[in-house]
């Protein structure tokens, strides 16, 4: 009965996993590159963010809620 179970999980993994591709196909080349685009700057916003959590020096905190303040802005204009 076990293995009944672990088949049709396989099976809906396969299925799921194949989703992402087909959807791949069907953005075009902009969409891709504005996706990454984005990627990019959430990555960096979450970064810049926990700079931030530790940063000491008032001066470098500025200068990074600055810079956290400007990937926002990115981020807002990208939608």
């Amino acid at each position: 009965m076990a293995r009944g179970w672990e088949s049709k999980s396989v099976e809906e993994q396969q299925a799921a996993a194949s989703t992402p591709i087909e959807l791949k196909q069907q953005l075009t080349r902009e969409q891709l590159d504005q996706k990454r685009q984005r990627d990019a700057l959430l990555l960096s916003r979450k970064h810049i963010s926990q700079q931030l959590e530790a940063a000491q020096n008032p001066h470098h905190r500025q200068m990074l809620a600055m810079a956290l303040a400007a990937l926002d802005e990115q981020l807002a204009r990208l939608g």
